[in-house]
């Protein structure tokens, strides 16, 4: 069952699993099964929705907003991202320029089809434009009434604390950090977690499946299943790369006994661990299909005891990814490249 709580060192309350859009819809999946499985979140409880501008090139947000029309605005927590190339991809249509935030804040509303954000994120941190023109944008976002709340994602410690002083000398909250989290990859353990709890914000997580490698439907020596990340040529095969390996996927199929000791699959051992740990408010899950949606939320009620916890390292022993240097990109917040 979705619980509710609050989100870093504020008053918002958000679902404990998030209904995020990347790589589905507006690109992968039919508006359709998009509306479908939007549905199926709501019914399950979950009120909280994360997107992006770039997410298909502003496709997400609309596709989004569509399905949700018809929900009682105060009932749900959206949030949105800005710092990638949109619309044109020009010298000014990315980074976190004054320019850019507040034209990207416009757009976003318009295809969302709503008045506010409760959560407006810095989708990296920009090394190009002076940390106080950043936070003095998202000041004045906030106080616009444009969003809510500011959040960051793959952001540094320090980047982390950047954010904090400044948003503290303004007069608004920094209240989470959206990075990716999973039982594989586990860099902001080391220095991310302890810096955000200092200053009071929380994690969002994305793919606490490892792109769908922890669901355990991908085998050595196989072809990946049809329609799965892995033979998704726009992005999700590049994405995934780093988690196919034969050392990776032989620990993944030794974590079924673990997964099959508390009856659940291990897609949701895998959510389940995420939400387990510390300084995580909530975990994003994606679907193409209701099915998933269903599946995943039955994580939520799922507790994993001290010593299975314990057992899970062991099997993970070798493949785990913890070096905050080896962070899932190679350049995760250099300004990107731009049309000119």
């Amino acid at each position: 069952m979705v619980d509710y709580v609050f989100l870093g060192r504020s008053g918002l309350k958000i679902s404990n699993l998030i209904y995020g859009n990347w790589l589905t819809h507006g690109s992968q999946v039919e508006e359709s099964a998009a509306f479908a499985s939007v549905k199926a979140a709501v019914d399950a409880g979950i009120t909280t929705f994360d997107t992006a501008d770039v997410y298909a090139n502003g496709a997400a947000e609309l596709v989004l907003g569509k399905a949700l029309r018809s929900e009682p605005r105060e009932s749900l927590e959206i949030l949105t991202k800005v710092y990638w190339p949109t619309g044109r991809k020009r010298h000014n249509d990315a980074g976190l320029s004054r320019k850019h935030i507040m034209e990207s804040i416009d757009s976003s509303l318009q295809r969302l089809g709503t008045d506010y954000v409760d959560v407006f994120q810095a989708h990296r941190y920009d090394v190009e434009t002076p940390i106080e023109e950043t936070m003095q944008a998202f000041a004045d976002v906030v106080r616009a009434g444009k969003a809510l709340y500011i959040g960051v994602s793959e952001w540094t410690a320090e980047q982390i604390e950047y954010a904090y002083d400044f948003s503290r000398e303004l007069g608004f909250q920094v209240i989470s950090n959206q990075p990716q989290y999973n039982m594989l990859y586990r860099v902001i353990e080391p220095e991310v977690i302890p810096m955000s709890e200092r200053c009071g914000i929380q994690q969002i997580v994305w793919s606490p499946m490892a792109q769908g490698v922890l669901s355990g439907k991908y085998k050595i020596g196989k072809k990946p299943p049809k329609g799965s990340r892995a033979t998704d040529k726009k992005g999700g095969a590049r994405m995934i790369q780093r988690f196919m390996s034969d050392e990776i996927l032989t620990a993944v199929d030794n974590l079924k006994p673990i997964a099959d000791e508390l009856g659940i699959t291990r897609a949701q051992l895998a959510i389940a661990w995420t939400l387990q740990n510390d300084n995580v408010a909530a975990a994003i899950i994606g679907a193409s299909r209701p099915e998933q949606v269903t599946e995943n939320v039955a994580a939520a009620d799922v507790t994993i005891p001290a010593e299975l916890m314990s057992r899970i390292d062991e099997v993970l022993a070798g493949v785990i990814i913890d070096d905050p240097r080896l962070t899932w990109e190679n350049a995760p917040h250099e300004r990107p490249e731009i049309a000119r």
